[in-house]
C-alpha cells in the first residue's frame, strides 16, 4: 500500500542529488550526512510513493522511469525555493518589492518625486505607486492597508495608525520684484492691503494665519482660497497675490518667479507620516519613511 506520510524536503533533496552524483557516497557527502542516512531517506521516499526509485548499474545508481518522471517536478520545487530565498534576501536588503504611497496632491508634483528618485537609485528592482488625494481618503486607504503609508496634514491620532508629525517652517511668498522683497523678514503688518491666497476657510492653518494678522491689526480678506500650497505658489508666480505657505513648497518655486522671506508670526505646517499600526511594517516602507523624514530636515522647525 502507498504510504500516507507527507513527503519531506530532505527525501526529495536526496533523490535530486542522487540523480546528479550517481552514487550514495557522493550524495551523502553533498548532503553532509552518512551514507546509511541517505539510504534511509530514499527508502522512505520509495515507500511513500509506492514504487522503486533507482537500481544499481555497475558502480552507479540509475533512476527508474518513474523517478525520472518525478525529477522535473522536484527540480521545480527546489528552483522555487531558491527564488524564495533570493526574494527574502532582496526584501531584507530593501532591493525589491512594491511601495504604495498615498499623499497630498501638492506633494505628488513637488517634493515627493525627488525623494522617490533618490530612494530608487540604490533600489532598481522596486516598483512604486503614488496616489494623491485629500487627507480623509489618505487615512481611509492606509487604515484599510490599501497603501503602505501616507503623507498628510491636519492629522489627529487614530488607533489603527502609527504616525510621526513633523513641524515645517512657513514663509511669506510673493512675486519677484514685489516691494516685500526689500525686507529680510515679513511681519503680519506688512501684509496690510495685500491680496492673499490662503488655506480653506476654517482650517487650522487658516485660523492661525487669521489670528496672526488680526493681532497685528490686519483684516484678512478672502481673495483666493485653496487647500494646496503648491496652488498658492503657482498663483504667486503669476503675480496674482501673496501667501503664507510651507517653506518646503516655497523653495520649489524659487526659480519660477517667486521670492520668499521668513514670516515672523509663529506659523508652522504640521506634516504627518502615517502607516498601519496593526500589521508588521515592511522594511521597504520603514526605509522610505526614514528617507522622506530625512529629506525634511532642512525645513523643520527647531524644537527644544
Amino acid at each position: 500500500m502507498i504510504g500516507t506520510e507527507p513527503l519531506r524536503i530532505r527525501q526529495l533533496q536526496a533523490l535530486n542529488i542522487l540523480s546528479q552524483t550517481g552514487t550514495m557516497s557522493l550524495t551523502a557527502k553533498a548532503m553532509d550526512i552518512s551514507q546509511p542516512a541517505v539510504s534511509r531517506l530514499l527508502a522512505d521516499l520509495s515507500k511513500d510513493l509506492g514504487y522503486p526509485l533507482f537500481f544499481r548499474s555497475g558502480r552507479r545508481m540509475t533512476l527508474t522511469r518513474e523517478a525520472q518522471y518525478l525529477l522535473p517536478e522536484i527540480q521545480r520545487i527546489f528552483g522555487s525555493m531558491e527564488q524564495i530565498r533570493n526574494l527574502r534576501k532582496n526584501i531584507q536588503e530593501g532591493n525589491s518589492g512594491h511601495l504604495k504611497v498615498a499623499c497630498l496632491p501638492g506633494f505628488s508634483t513637488s517634493h515627493l518625486p525627488g525623494v522617490i528618485a533618490r530612494f530608487l537609485e540604490t533600489r532598481p528592482k522596486i516598483t512604486v505607486t503614488i496616489e494623491p488625494d485629500r487627507p480623509e481618503r489618505i487615512l481611509d486607504w492606509v487604515i484599510g492597508e490599501d497603501y503602505d503609508c501616507g503623507i498628510t496634514d491636519g492629522f489627529r491620532a487614530h488607533h489603527a495608525l502609527d504616525s510621526k508629525t513633523i513641524p515645517v517652517r512657513c514663509v511669506c511668498v510673493f512675486p519677484q520684484g514685489h516691494p516685500l522683497e526689500k525686507k529680510s523678514v515679513i511681519h503680519p503688518s506688512d501684509l496690510a492691503g495685500e491680496r492673499i491666497a490662503h488655506d480653506r476657510v476654517g482650517s487650522e492653518f487658516h485660523l492661525r494665519l487669521r489670528d496672526a494678522l488680526t493681532d497685528a491689526g490686519v483684516k484678512i480678506e478672502t481673495f483666493i482660497e485653496t487647500r494646496q500650497f503648491t496652488c498658492a505658489c503657482e498663483l504667486v508666480s503669476k503675480g496674482v497675490c501673496v501667501s503664507v505657505v510651507s517653506e518646503l513648497d516655497a523653495q520649489g518655486y524659487a526659480d519660477r518667479g517667486v521670492s520668499y522671506r521668513p514670516f515672523s508670526a509663529n506659523m508652522v505646517h504640521h506634516l504627518s507620516l502615517v502607516w498601519p499600526s496593526h500589521q508588521s511594517t515592511s522594511i521597504l516602507t520603514l526605509e522610505f519613511l526614514s528617507a522622506f523624514e530625512k529629506s525634511l530636515l532642512p525645513f523643520m522647525v527647531a524644537t527644544d
